[in-house]
């Protein structure tokens, strides 16, 4: 970088010979040119000092100088073309397997959702921390009164926060993270805004109706349409036992369930084991559970060894909810089944409830939590944290609460006094 200027007046000065600093208005002023952009440098340095001019100019000269030997540009990306960049680099994540591809469209959804808030031009670098301070009025109380939950409001948030943190380290911001405004709270005690889950008899219902289902299919499993209504049915099944996350249970493979017997109190059990590997869990951990239910794997990998056609394709590379071994049943086939059963079985409250598929791990881990399982175990078992186990499934219901009422009182004597002492209540009443 060279100056073009050669000749100065009063209030210019040089600046290492390639940068100059001058007076407007009683305050001093940084230009350099940028060859490399085609443009001038230019920022105010906040000062009618000379001396202090001259020590921000050195200062200014040599950052720039740095980022430009580093390749970073002076003049600010866009907010899209900064999101590209992220999103690009997420990929090469993805394609390494340090994320699951499940994630990174979520990654890609939430941002989607910042983009429209905060501008596609908008400059990255003139992003200020209190610029998403709306964020969530205008998720969820805009102009369009979306109906969006908290929770899915603040995933989002730490999505576009990993974001500027990234593209910070990068000196493409000023700022590393969006100070968002503290989301509203919520009464935790209201069951209406648990999650969605279903009862015990909504589950035995679902369970016959499965069964029946499956029966009917496997009439005539040459017809598509049955063998895709079969895999659904053995996936919803499957899901009511392990409580295992979508993308997880979609992405198992023949080679990760193996069958064995474990005896207690001398009586056997035929168990299924299942491995979670690592690229396919949310969390990046592999882990291992154990699930009673063995017919259902096991008559399922008997249904699908006659089906699948001798290309050469080990079974135990095939993935286990699939039409062909090789591609994952979709997303929008298990909903469409899913949909099919509640219908069917014509469950209360069903369209203001909310339930999906993943309804069917809320109701395993309820389960287990309510079986006096501790959230440590149930933790280990679902993969995910104690914290959120404790905070999102220890909460109160008809069954703890009398569970809890009963433990460790002894209320037979009172129970005889209280009823005594009612009785003669009465009896002076009635006299």
């Amino acid at each position: 970088m060279v100056l073009k200027k050669r000749s100065f007046g009063a209030d210019e000065l040089v600046i290492f010979d390639e940068a100059i600093i001058y007076k407007r208005s009683d305050y001093w002023h940084f230009r350099m040119w940028l060859a490399g952009e085609g443009k001038y440098a230019r920022k105010s340095l906040r000062t009618r000092s000379q001396t202090t001019a001259i020590e921000r100019g050195k200062h200014a000269y040599l950052e720039i100088t740095a980022n430009t030997i580093a390749g970073k540009k002076y003049f600010s990306l866009s907010a899209k073309e900064g999101l590209d960049k992220y999103i690009e680099q997420r990929t090469r994540d993805a394609a390494a397997g340090s994320i699951t591809k499940g994630r990174l469209g979520t990654v890609k959804t939430h941002l989607g959702h910042w983009l429209e808030f905060i501008g596609a031009d908008t400059k990255l670098k003139e992003l200020d921390r209190i610029d998403c301070e709306d964020y969530f009025y205008e998720r969820t109380k805009g102009k369009k009164n979306l109906k969006i939950s908290h929770t899915t409001v603040k995933n989002e948030q730490s999505s576009i926060n990993s974001m500027m943190n990234w593209l910070f380290k990068r000196g493409e911001t000023t700022i590393d993270s969006f100070e968002f405004k503290a989301l509203p709270r919520i009464d935790s005690g209201d069951e209406n805004l648990r999650r969605a889950m279903f009862s015990e008899e909504e589950i035995k219902e679902i369970s016959i109706k499965l069964r029946d289902d499956i029966k009917d299919a496997k009439k005539d499993l040459t017809d598509n349409r049955n063998l895709t209504k079969l895999i659904a049915c053995f996936y919803m099944r499957v899901a009511i036992v392990s409580g295992l996350r979508t993308g997880e249970q979609r992405q198992l493979r023949w080679q990760d369930v193996s069958w064995h017997t474990h005896h207690n109190e001398n009586k056997p059990y035929k168990m299924v084991k299942i491995h979670v590997r690592h690229t396919t869990s949310k969390v990046q951990k592999t882990r291992y559970l154990l699930i009673r239910d063995a017919h259902y794997l096991e008559q399922l990998r008997k249904i699908m060894a006659g089906v699948y056609e001798d290309d050469g394709v080990k079974l135990g590379d095939r993935l286990i909810f699939s039409v062909d071994g090789k591609t994952q049943l979709s997303e929008r086939a298990i909903l469409y089944h899913f949909r099919r059963v509640i219908d069917a079985i014509e469950i209360k409250n069903r369209h203001a409830r909310d339930l999906v598929p993943y309804s069917f791990r809320h109701y395993f881990i309820t389960q287990k939590v309510n079986s006096g399982l501790t959230s440590t175990a149930v933790a280990e078992m679902c993969g995910t944290s104690e914290l959120q186990i404790a905070k999102t499934y220890y909460h109160t219901t008809t069954e703890k609460m009398v569970k809890n009422a009963i433990a460790g009182t002894l209320i037979d004597e009172d129970e005889l006094y209280f009823a005594e002492l009612e009785n003669e209540d009465l009896d002076e009443y009635e006299d």
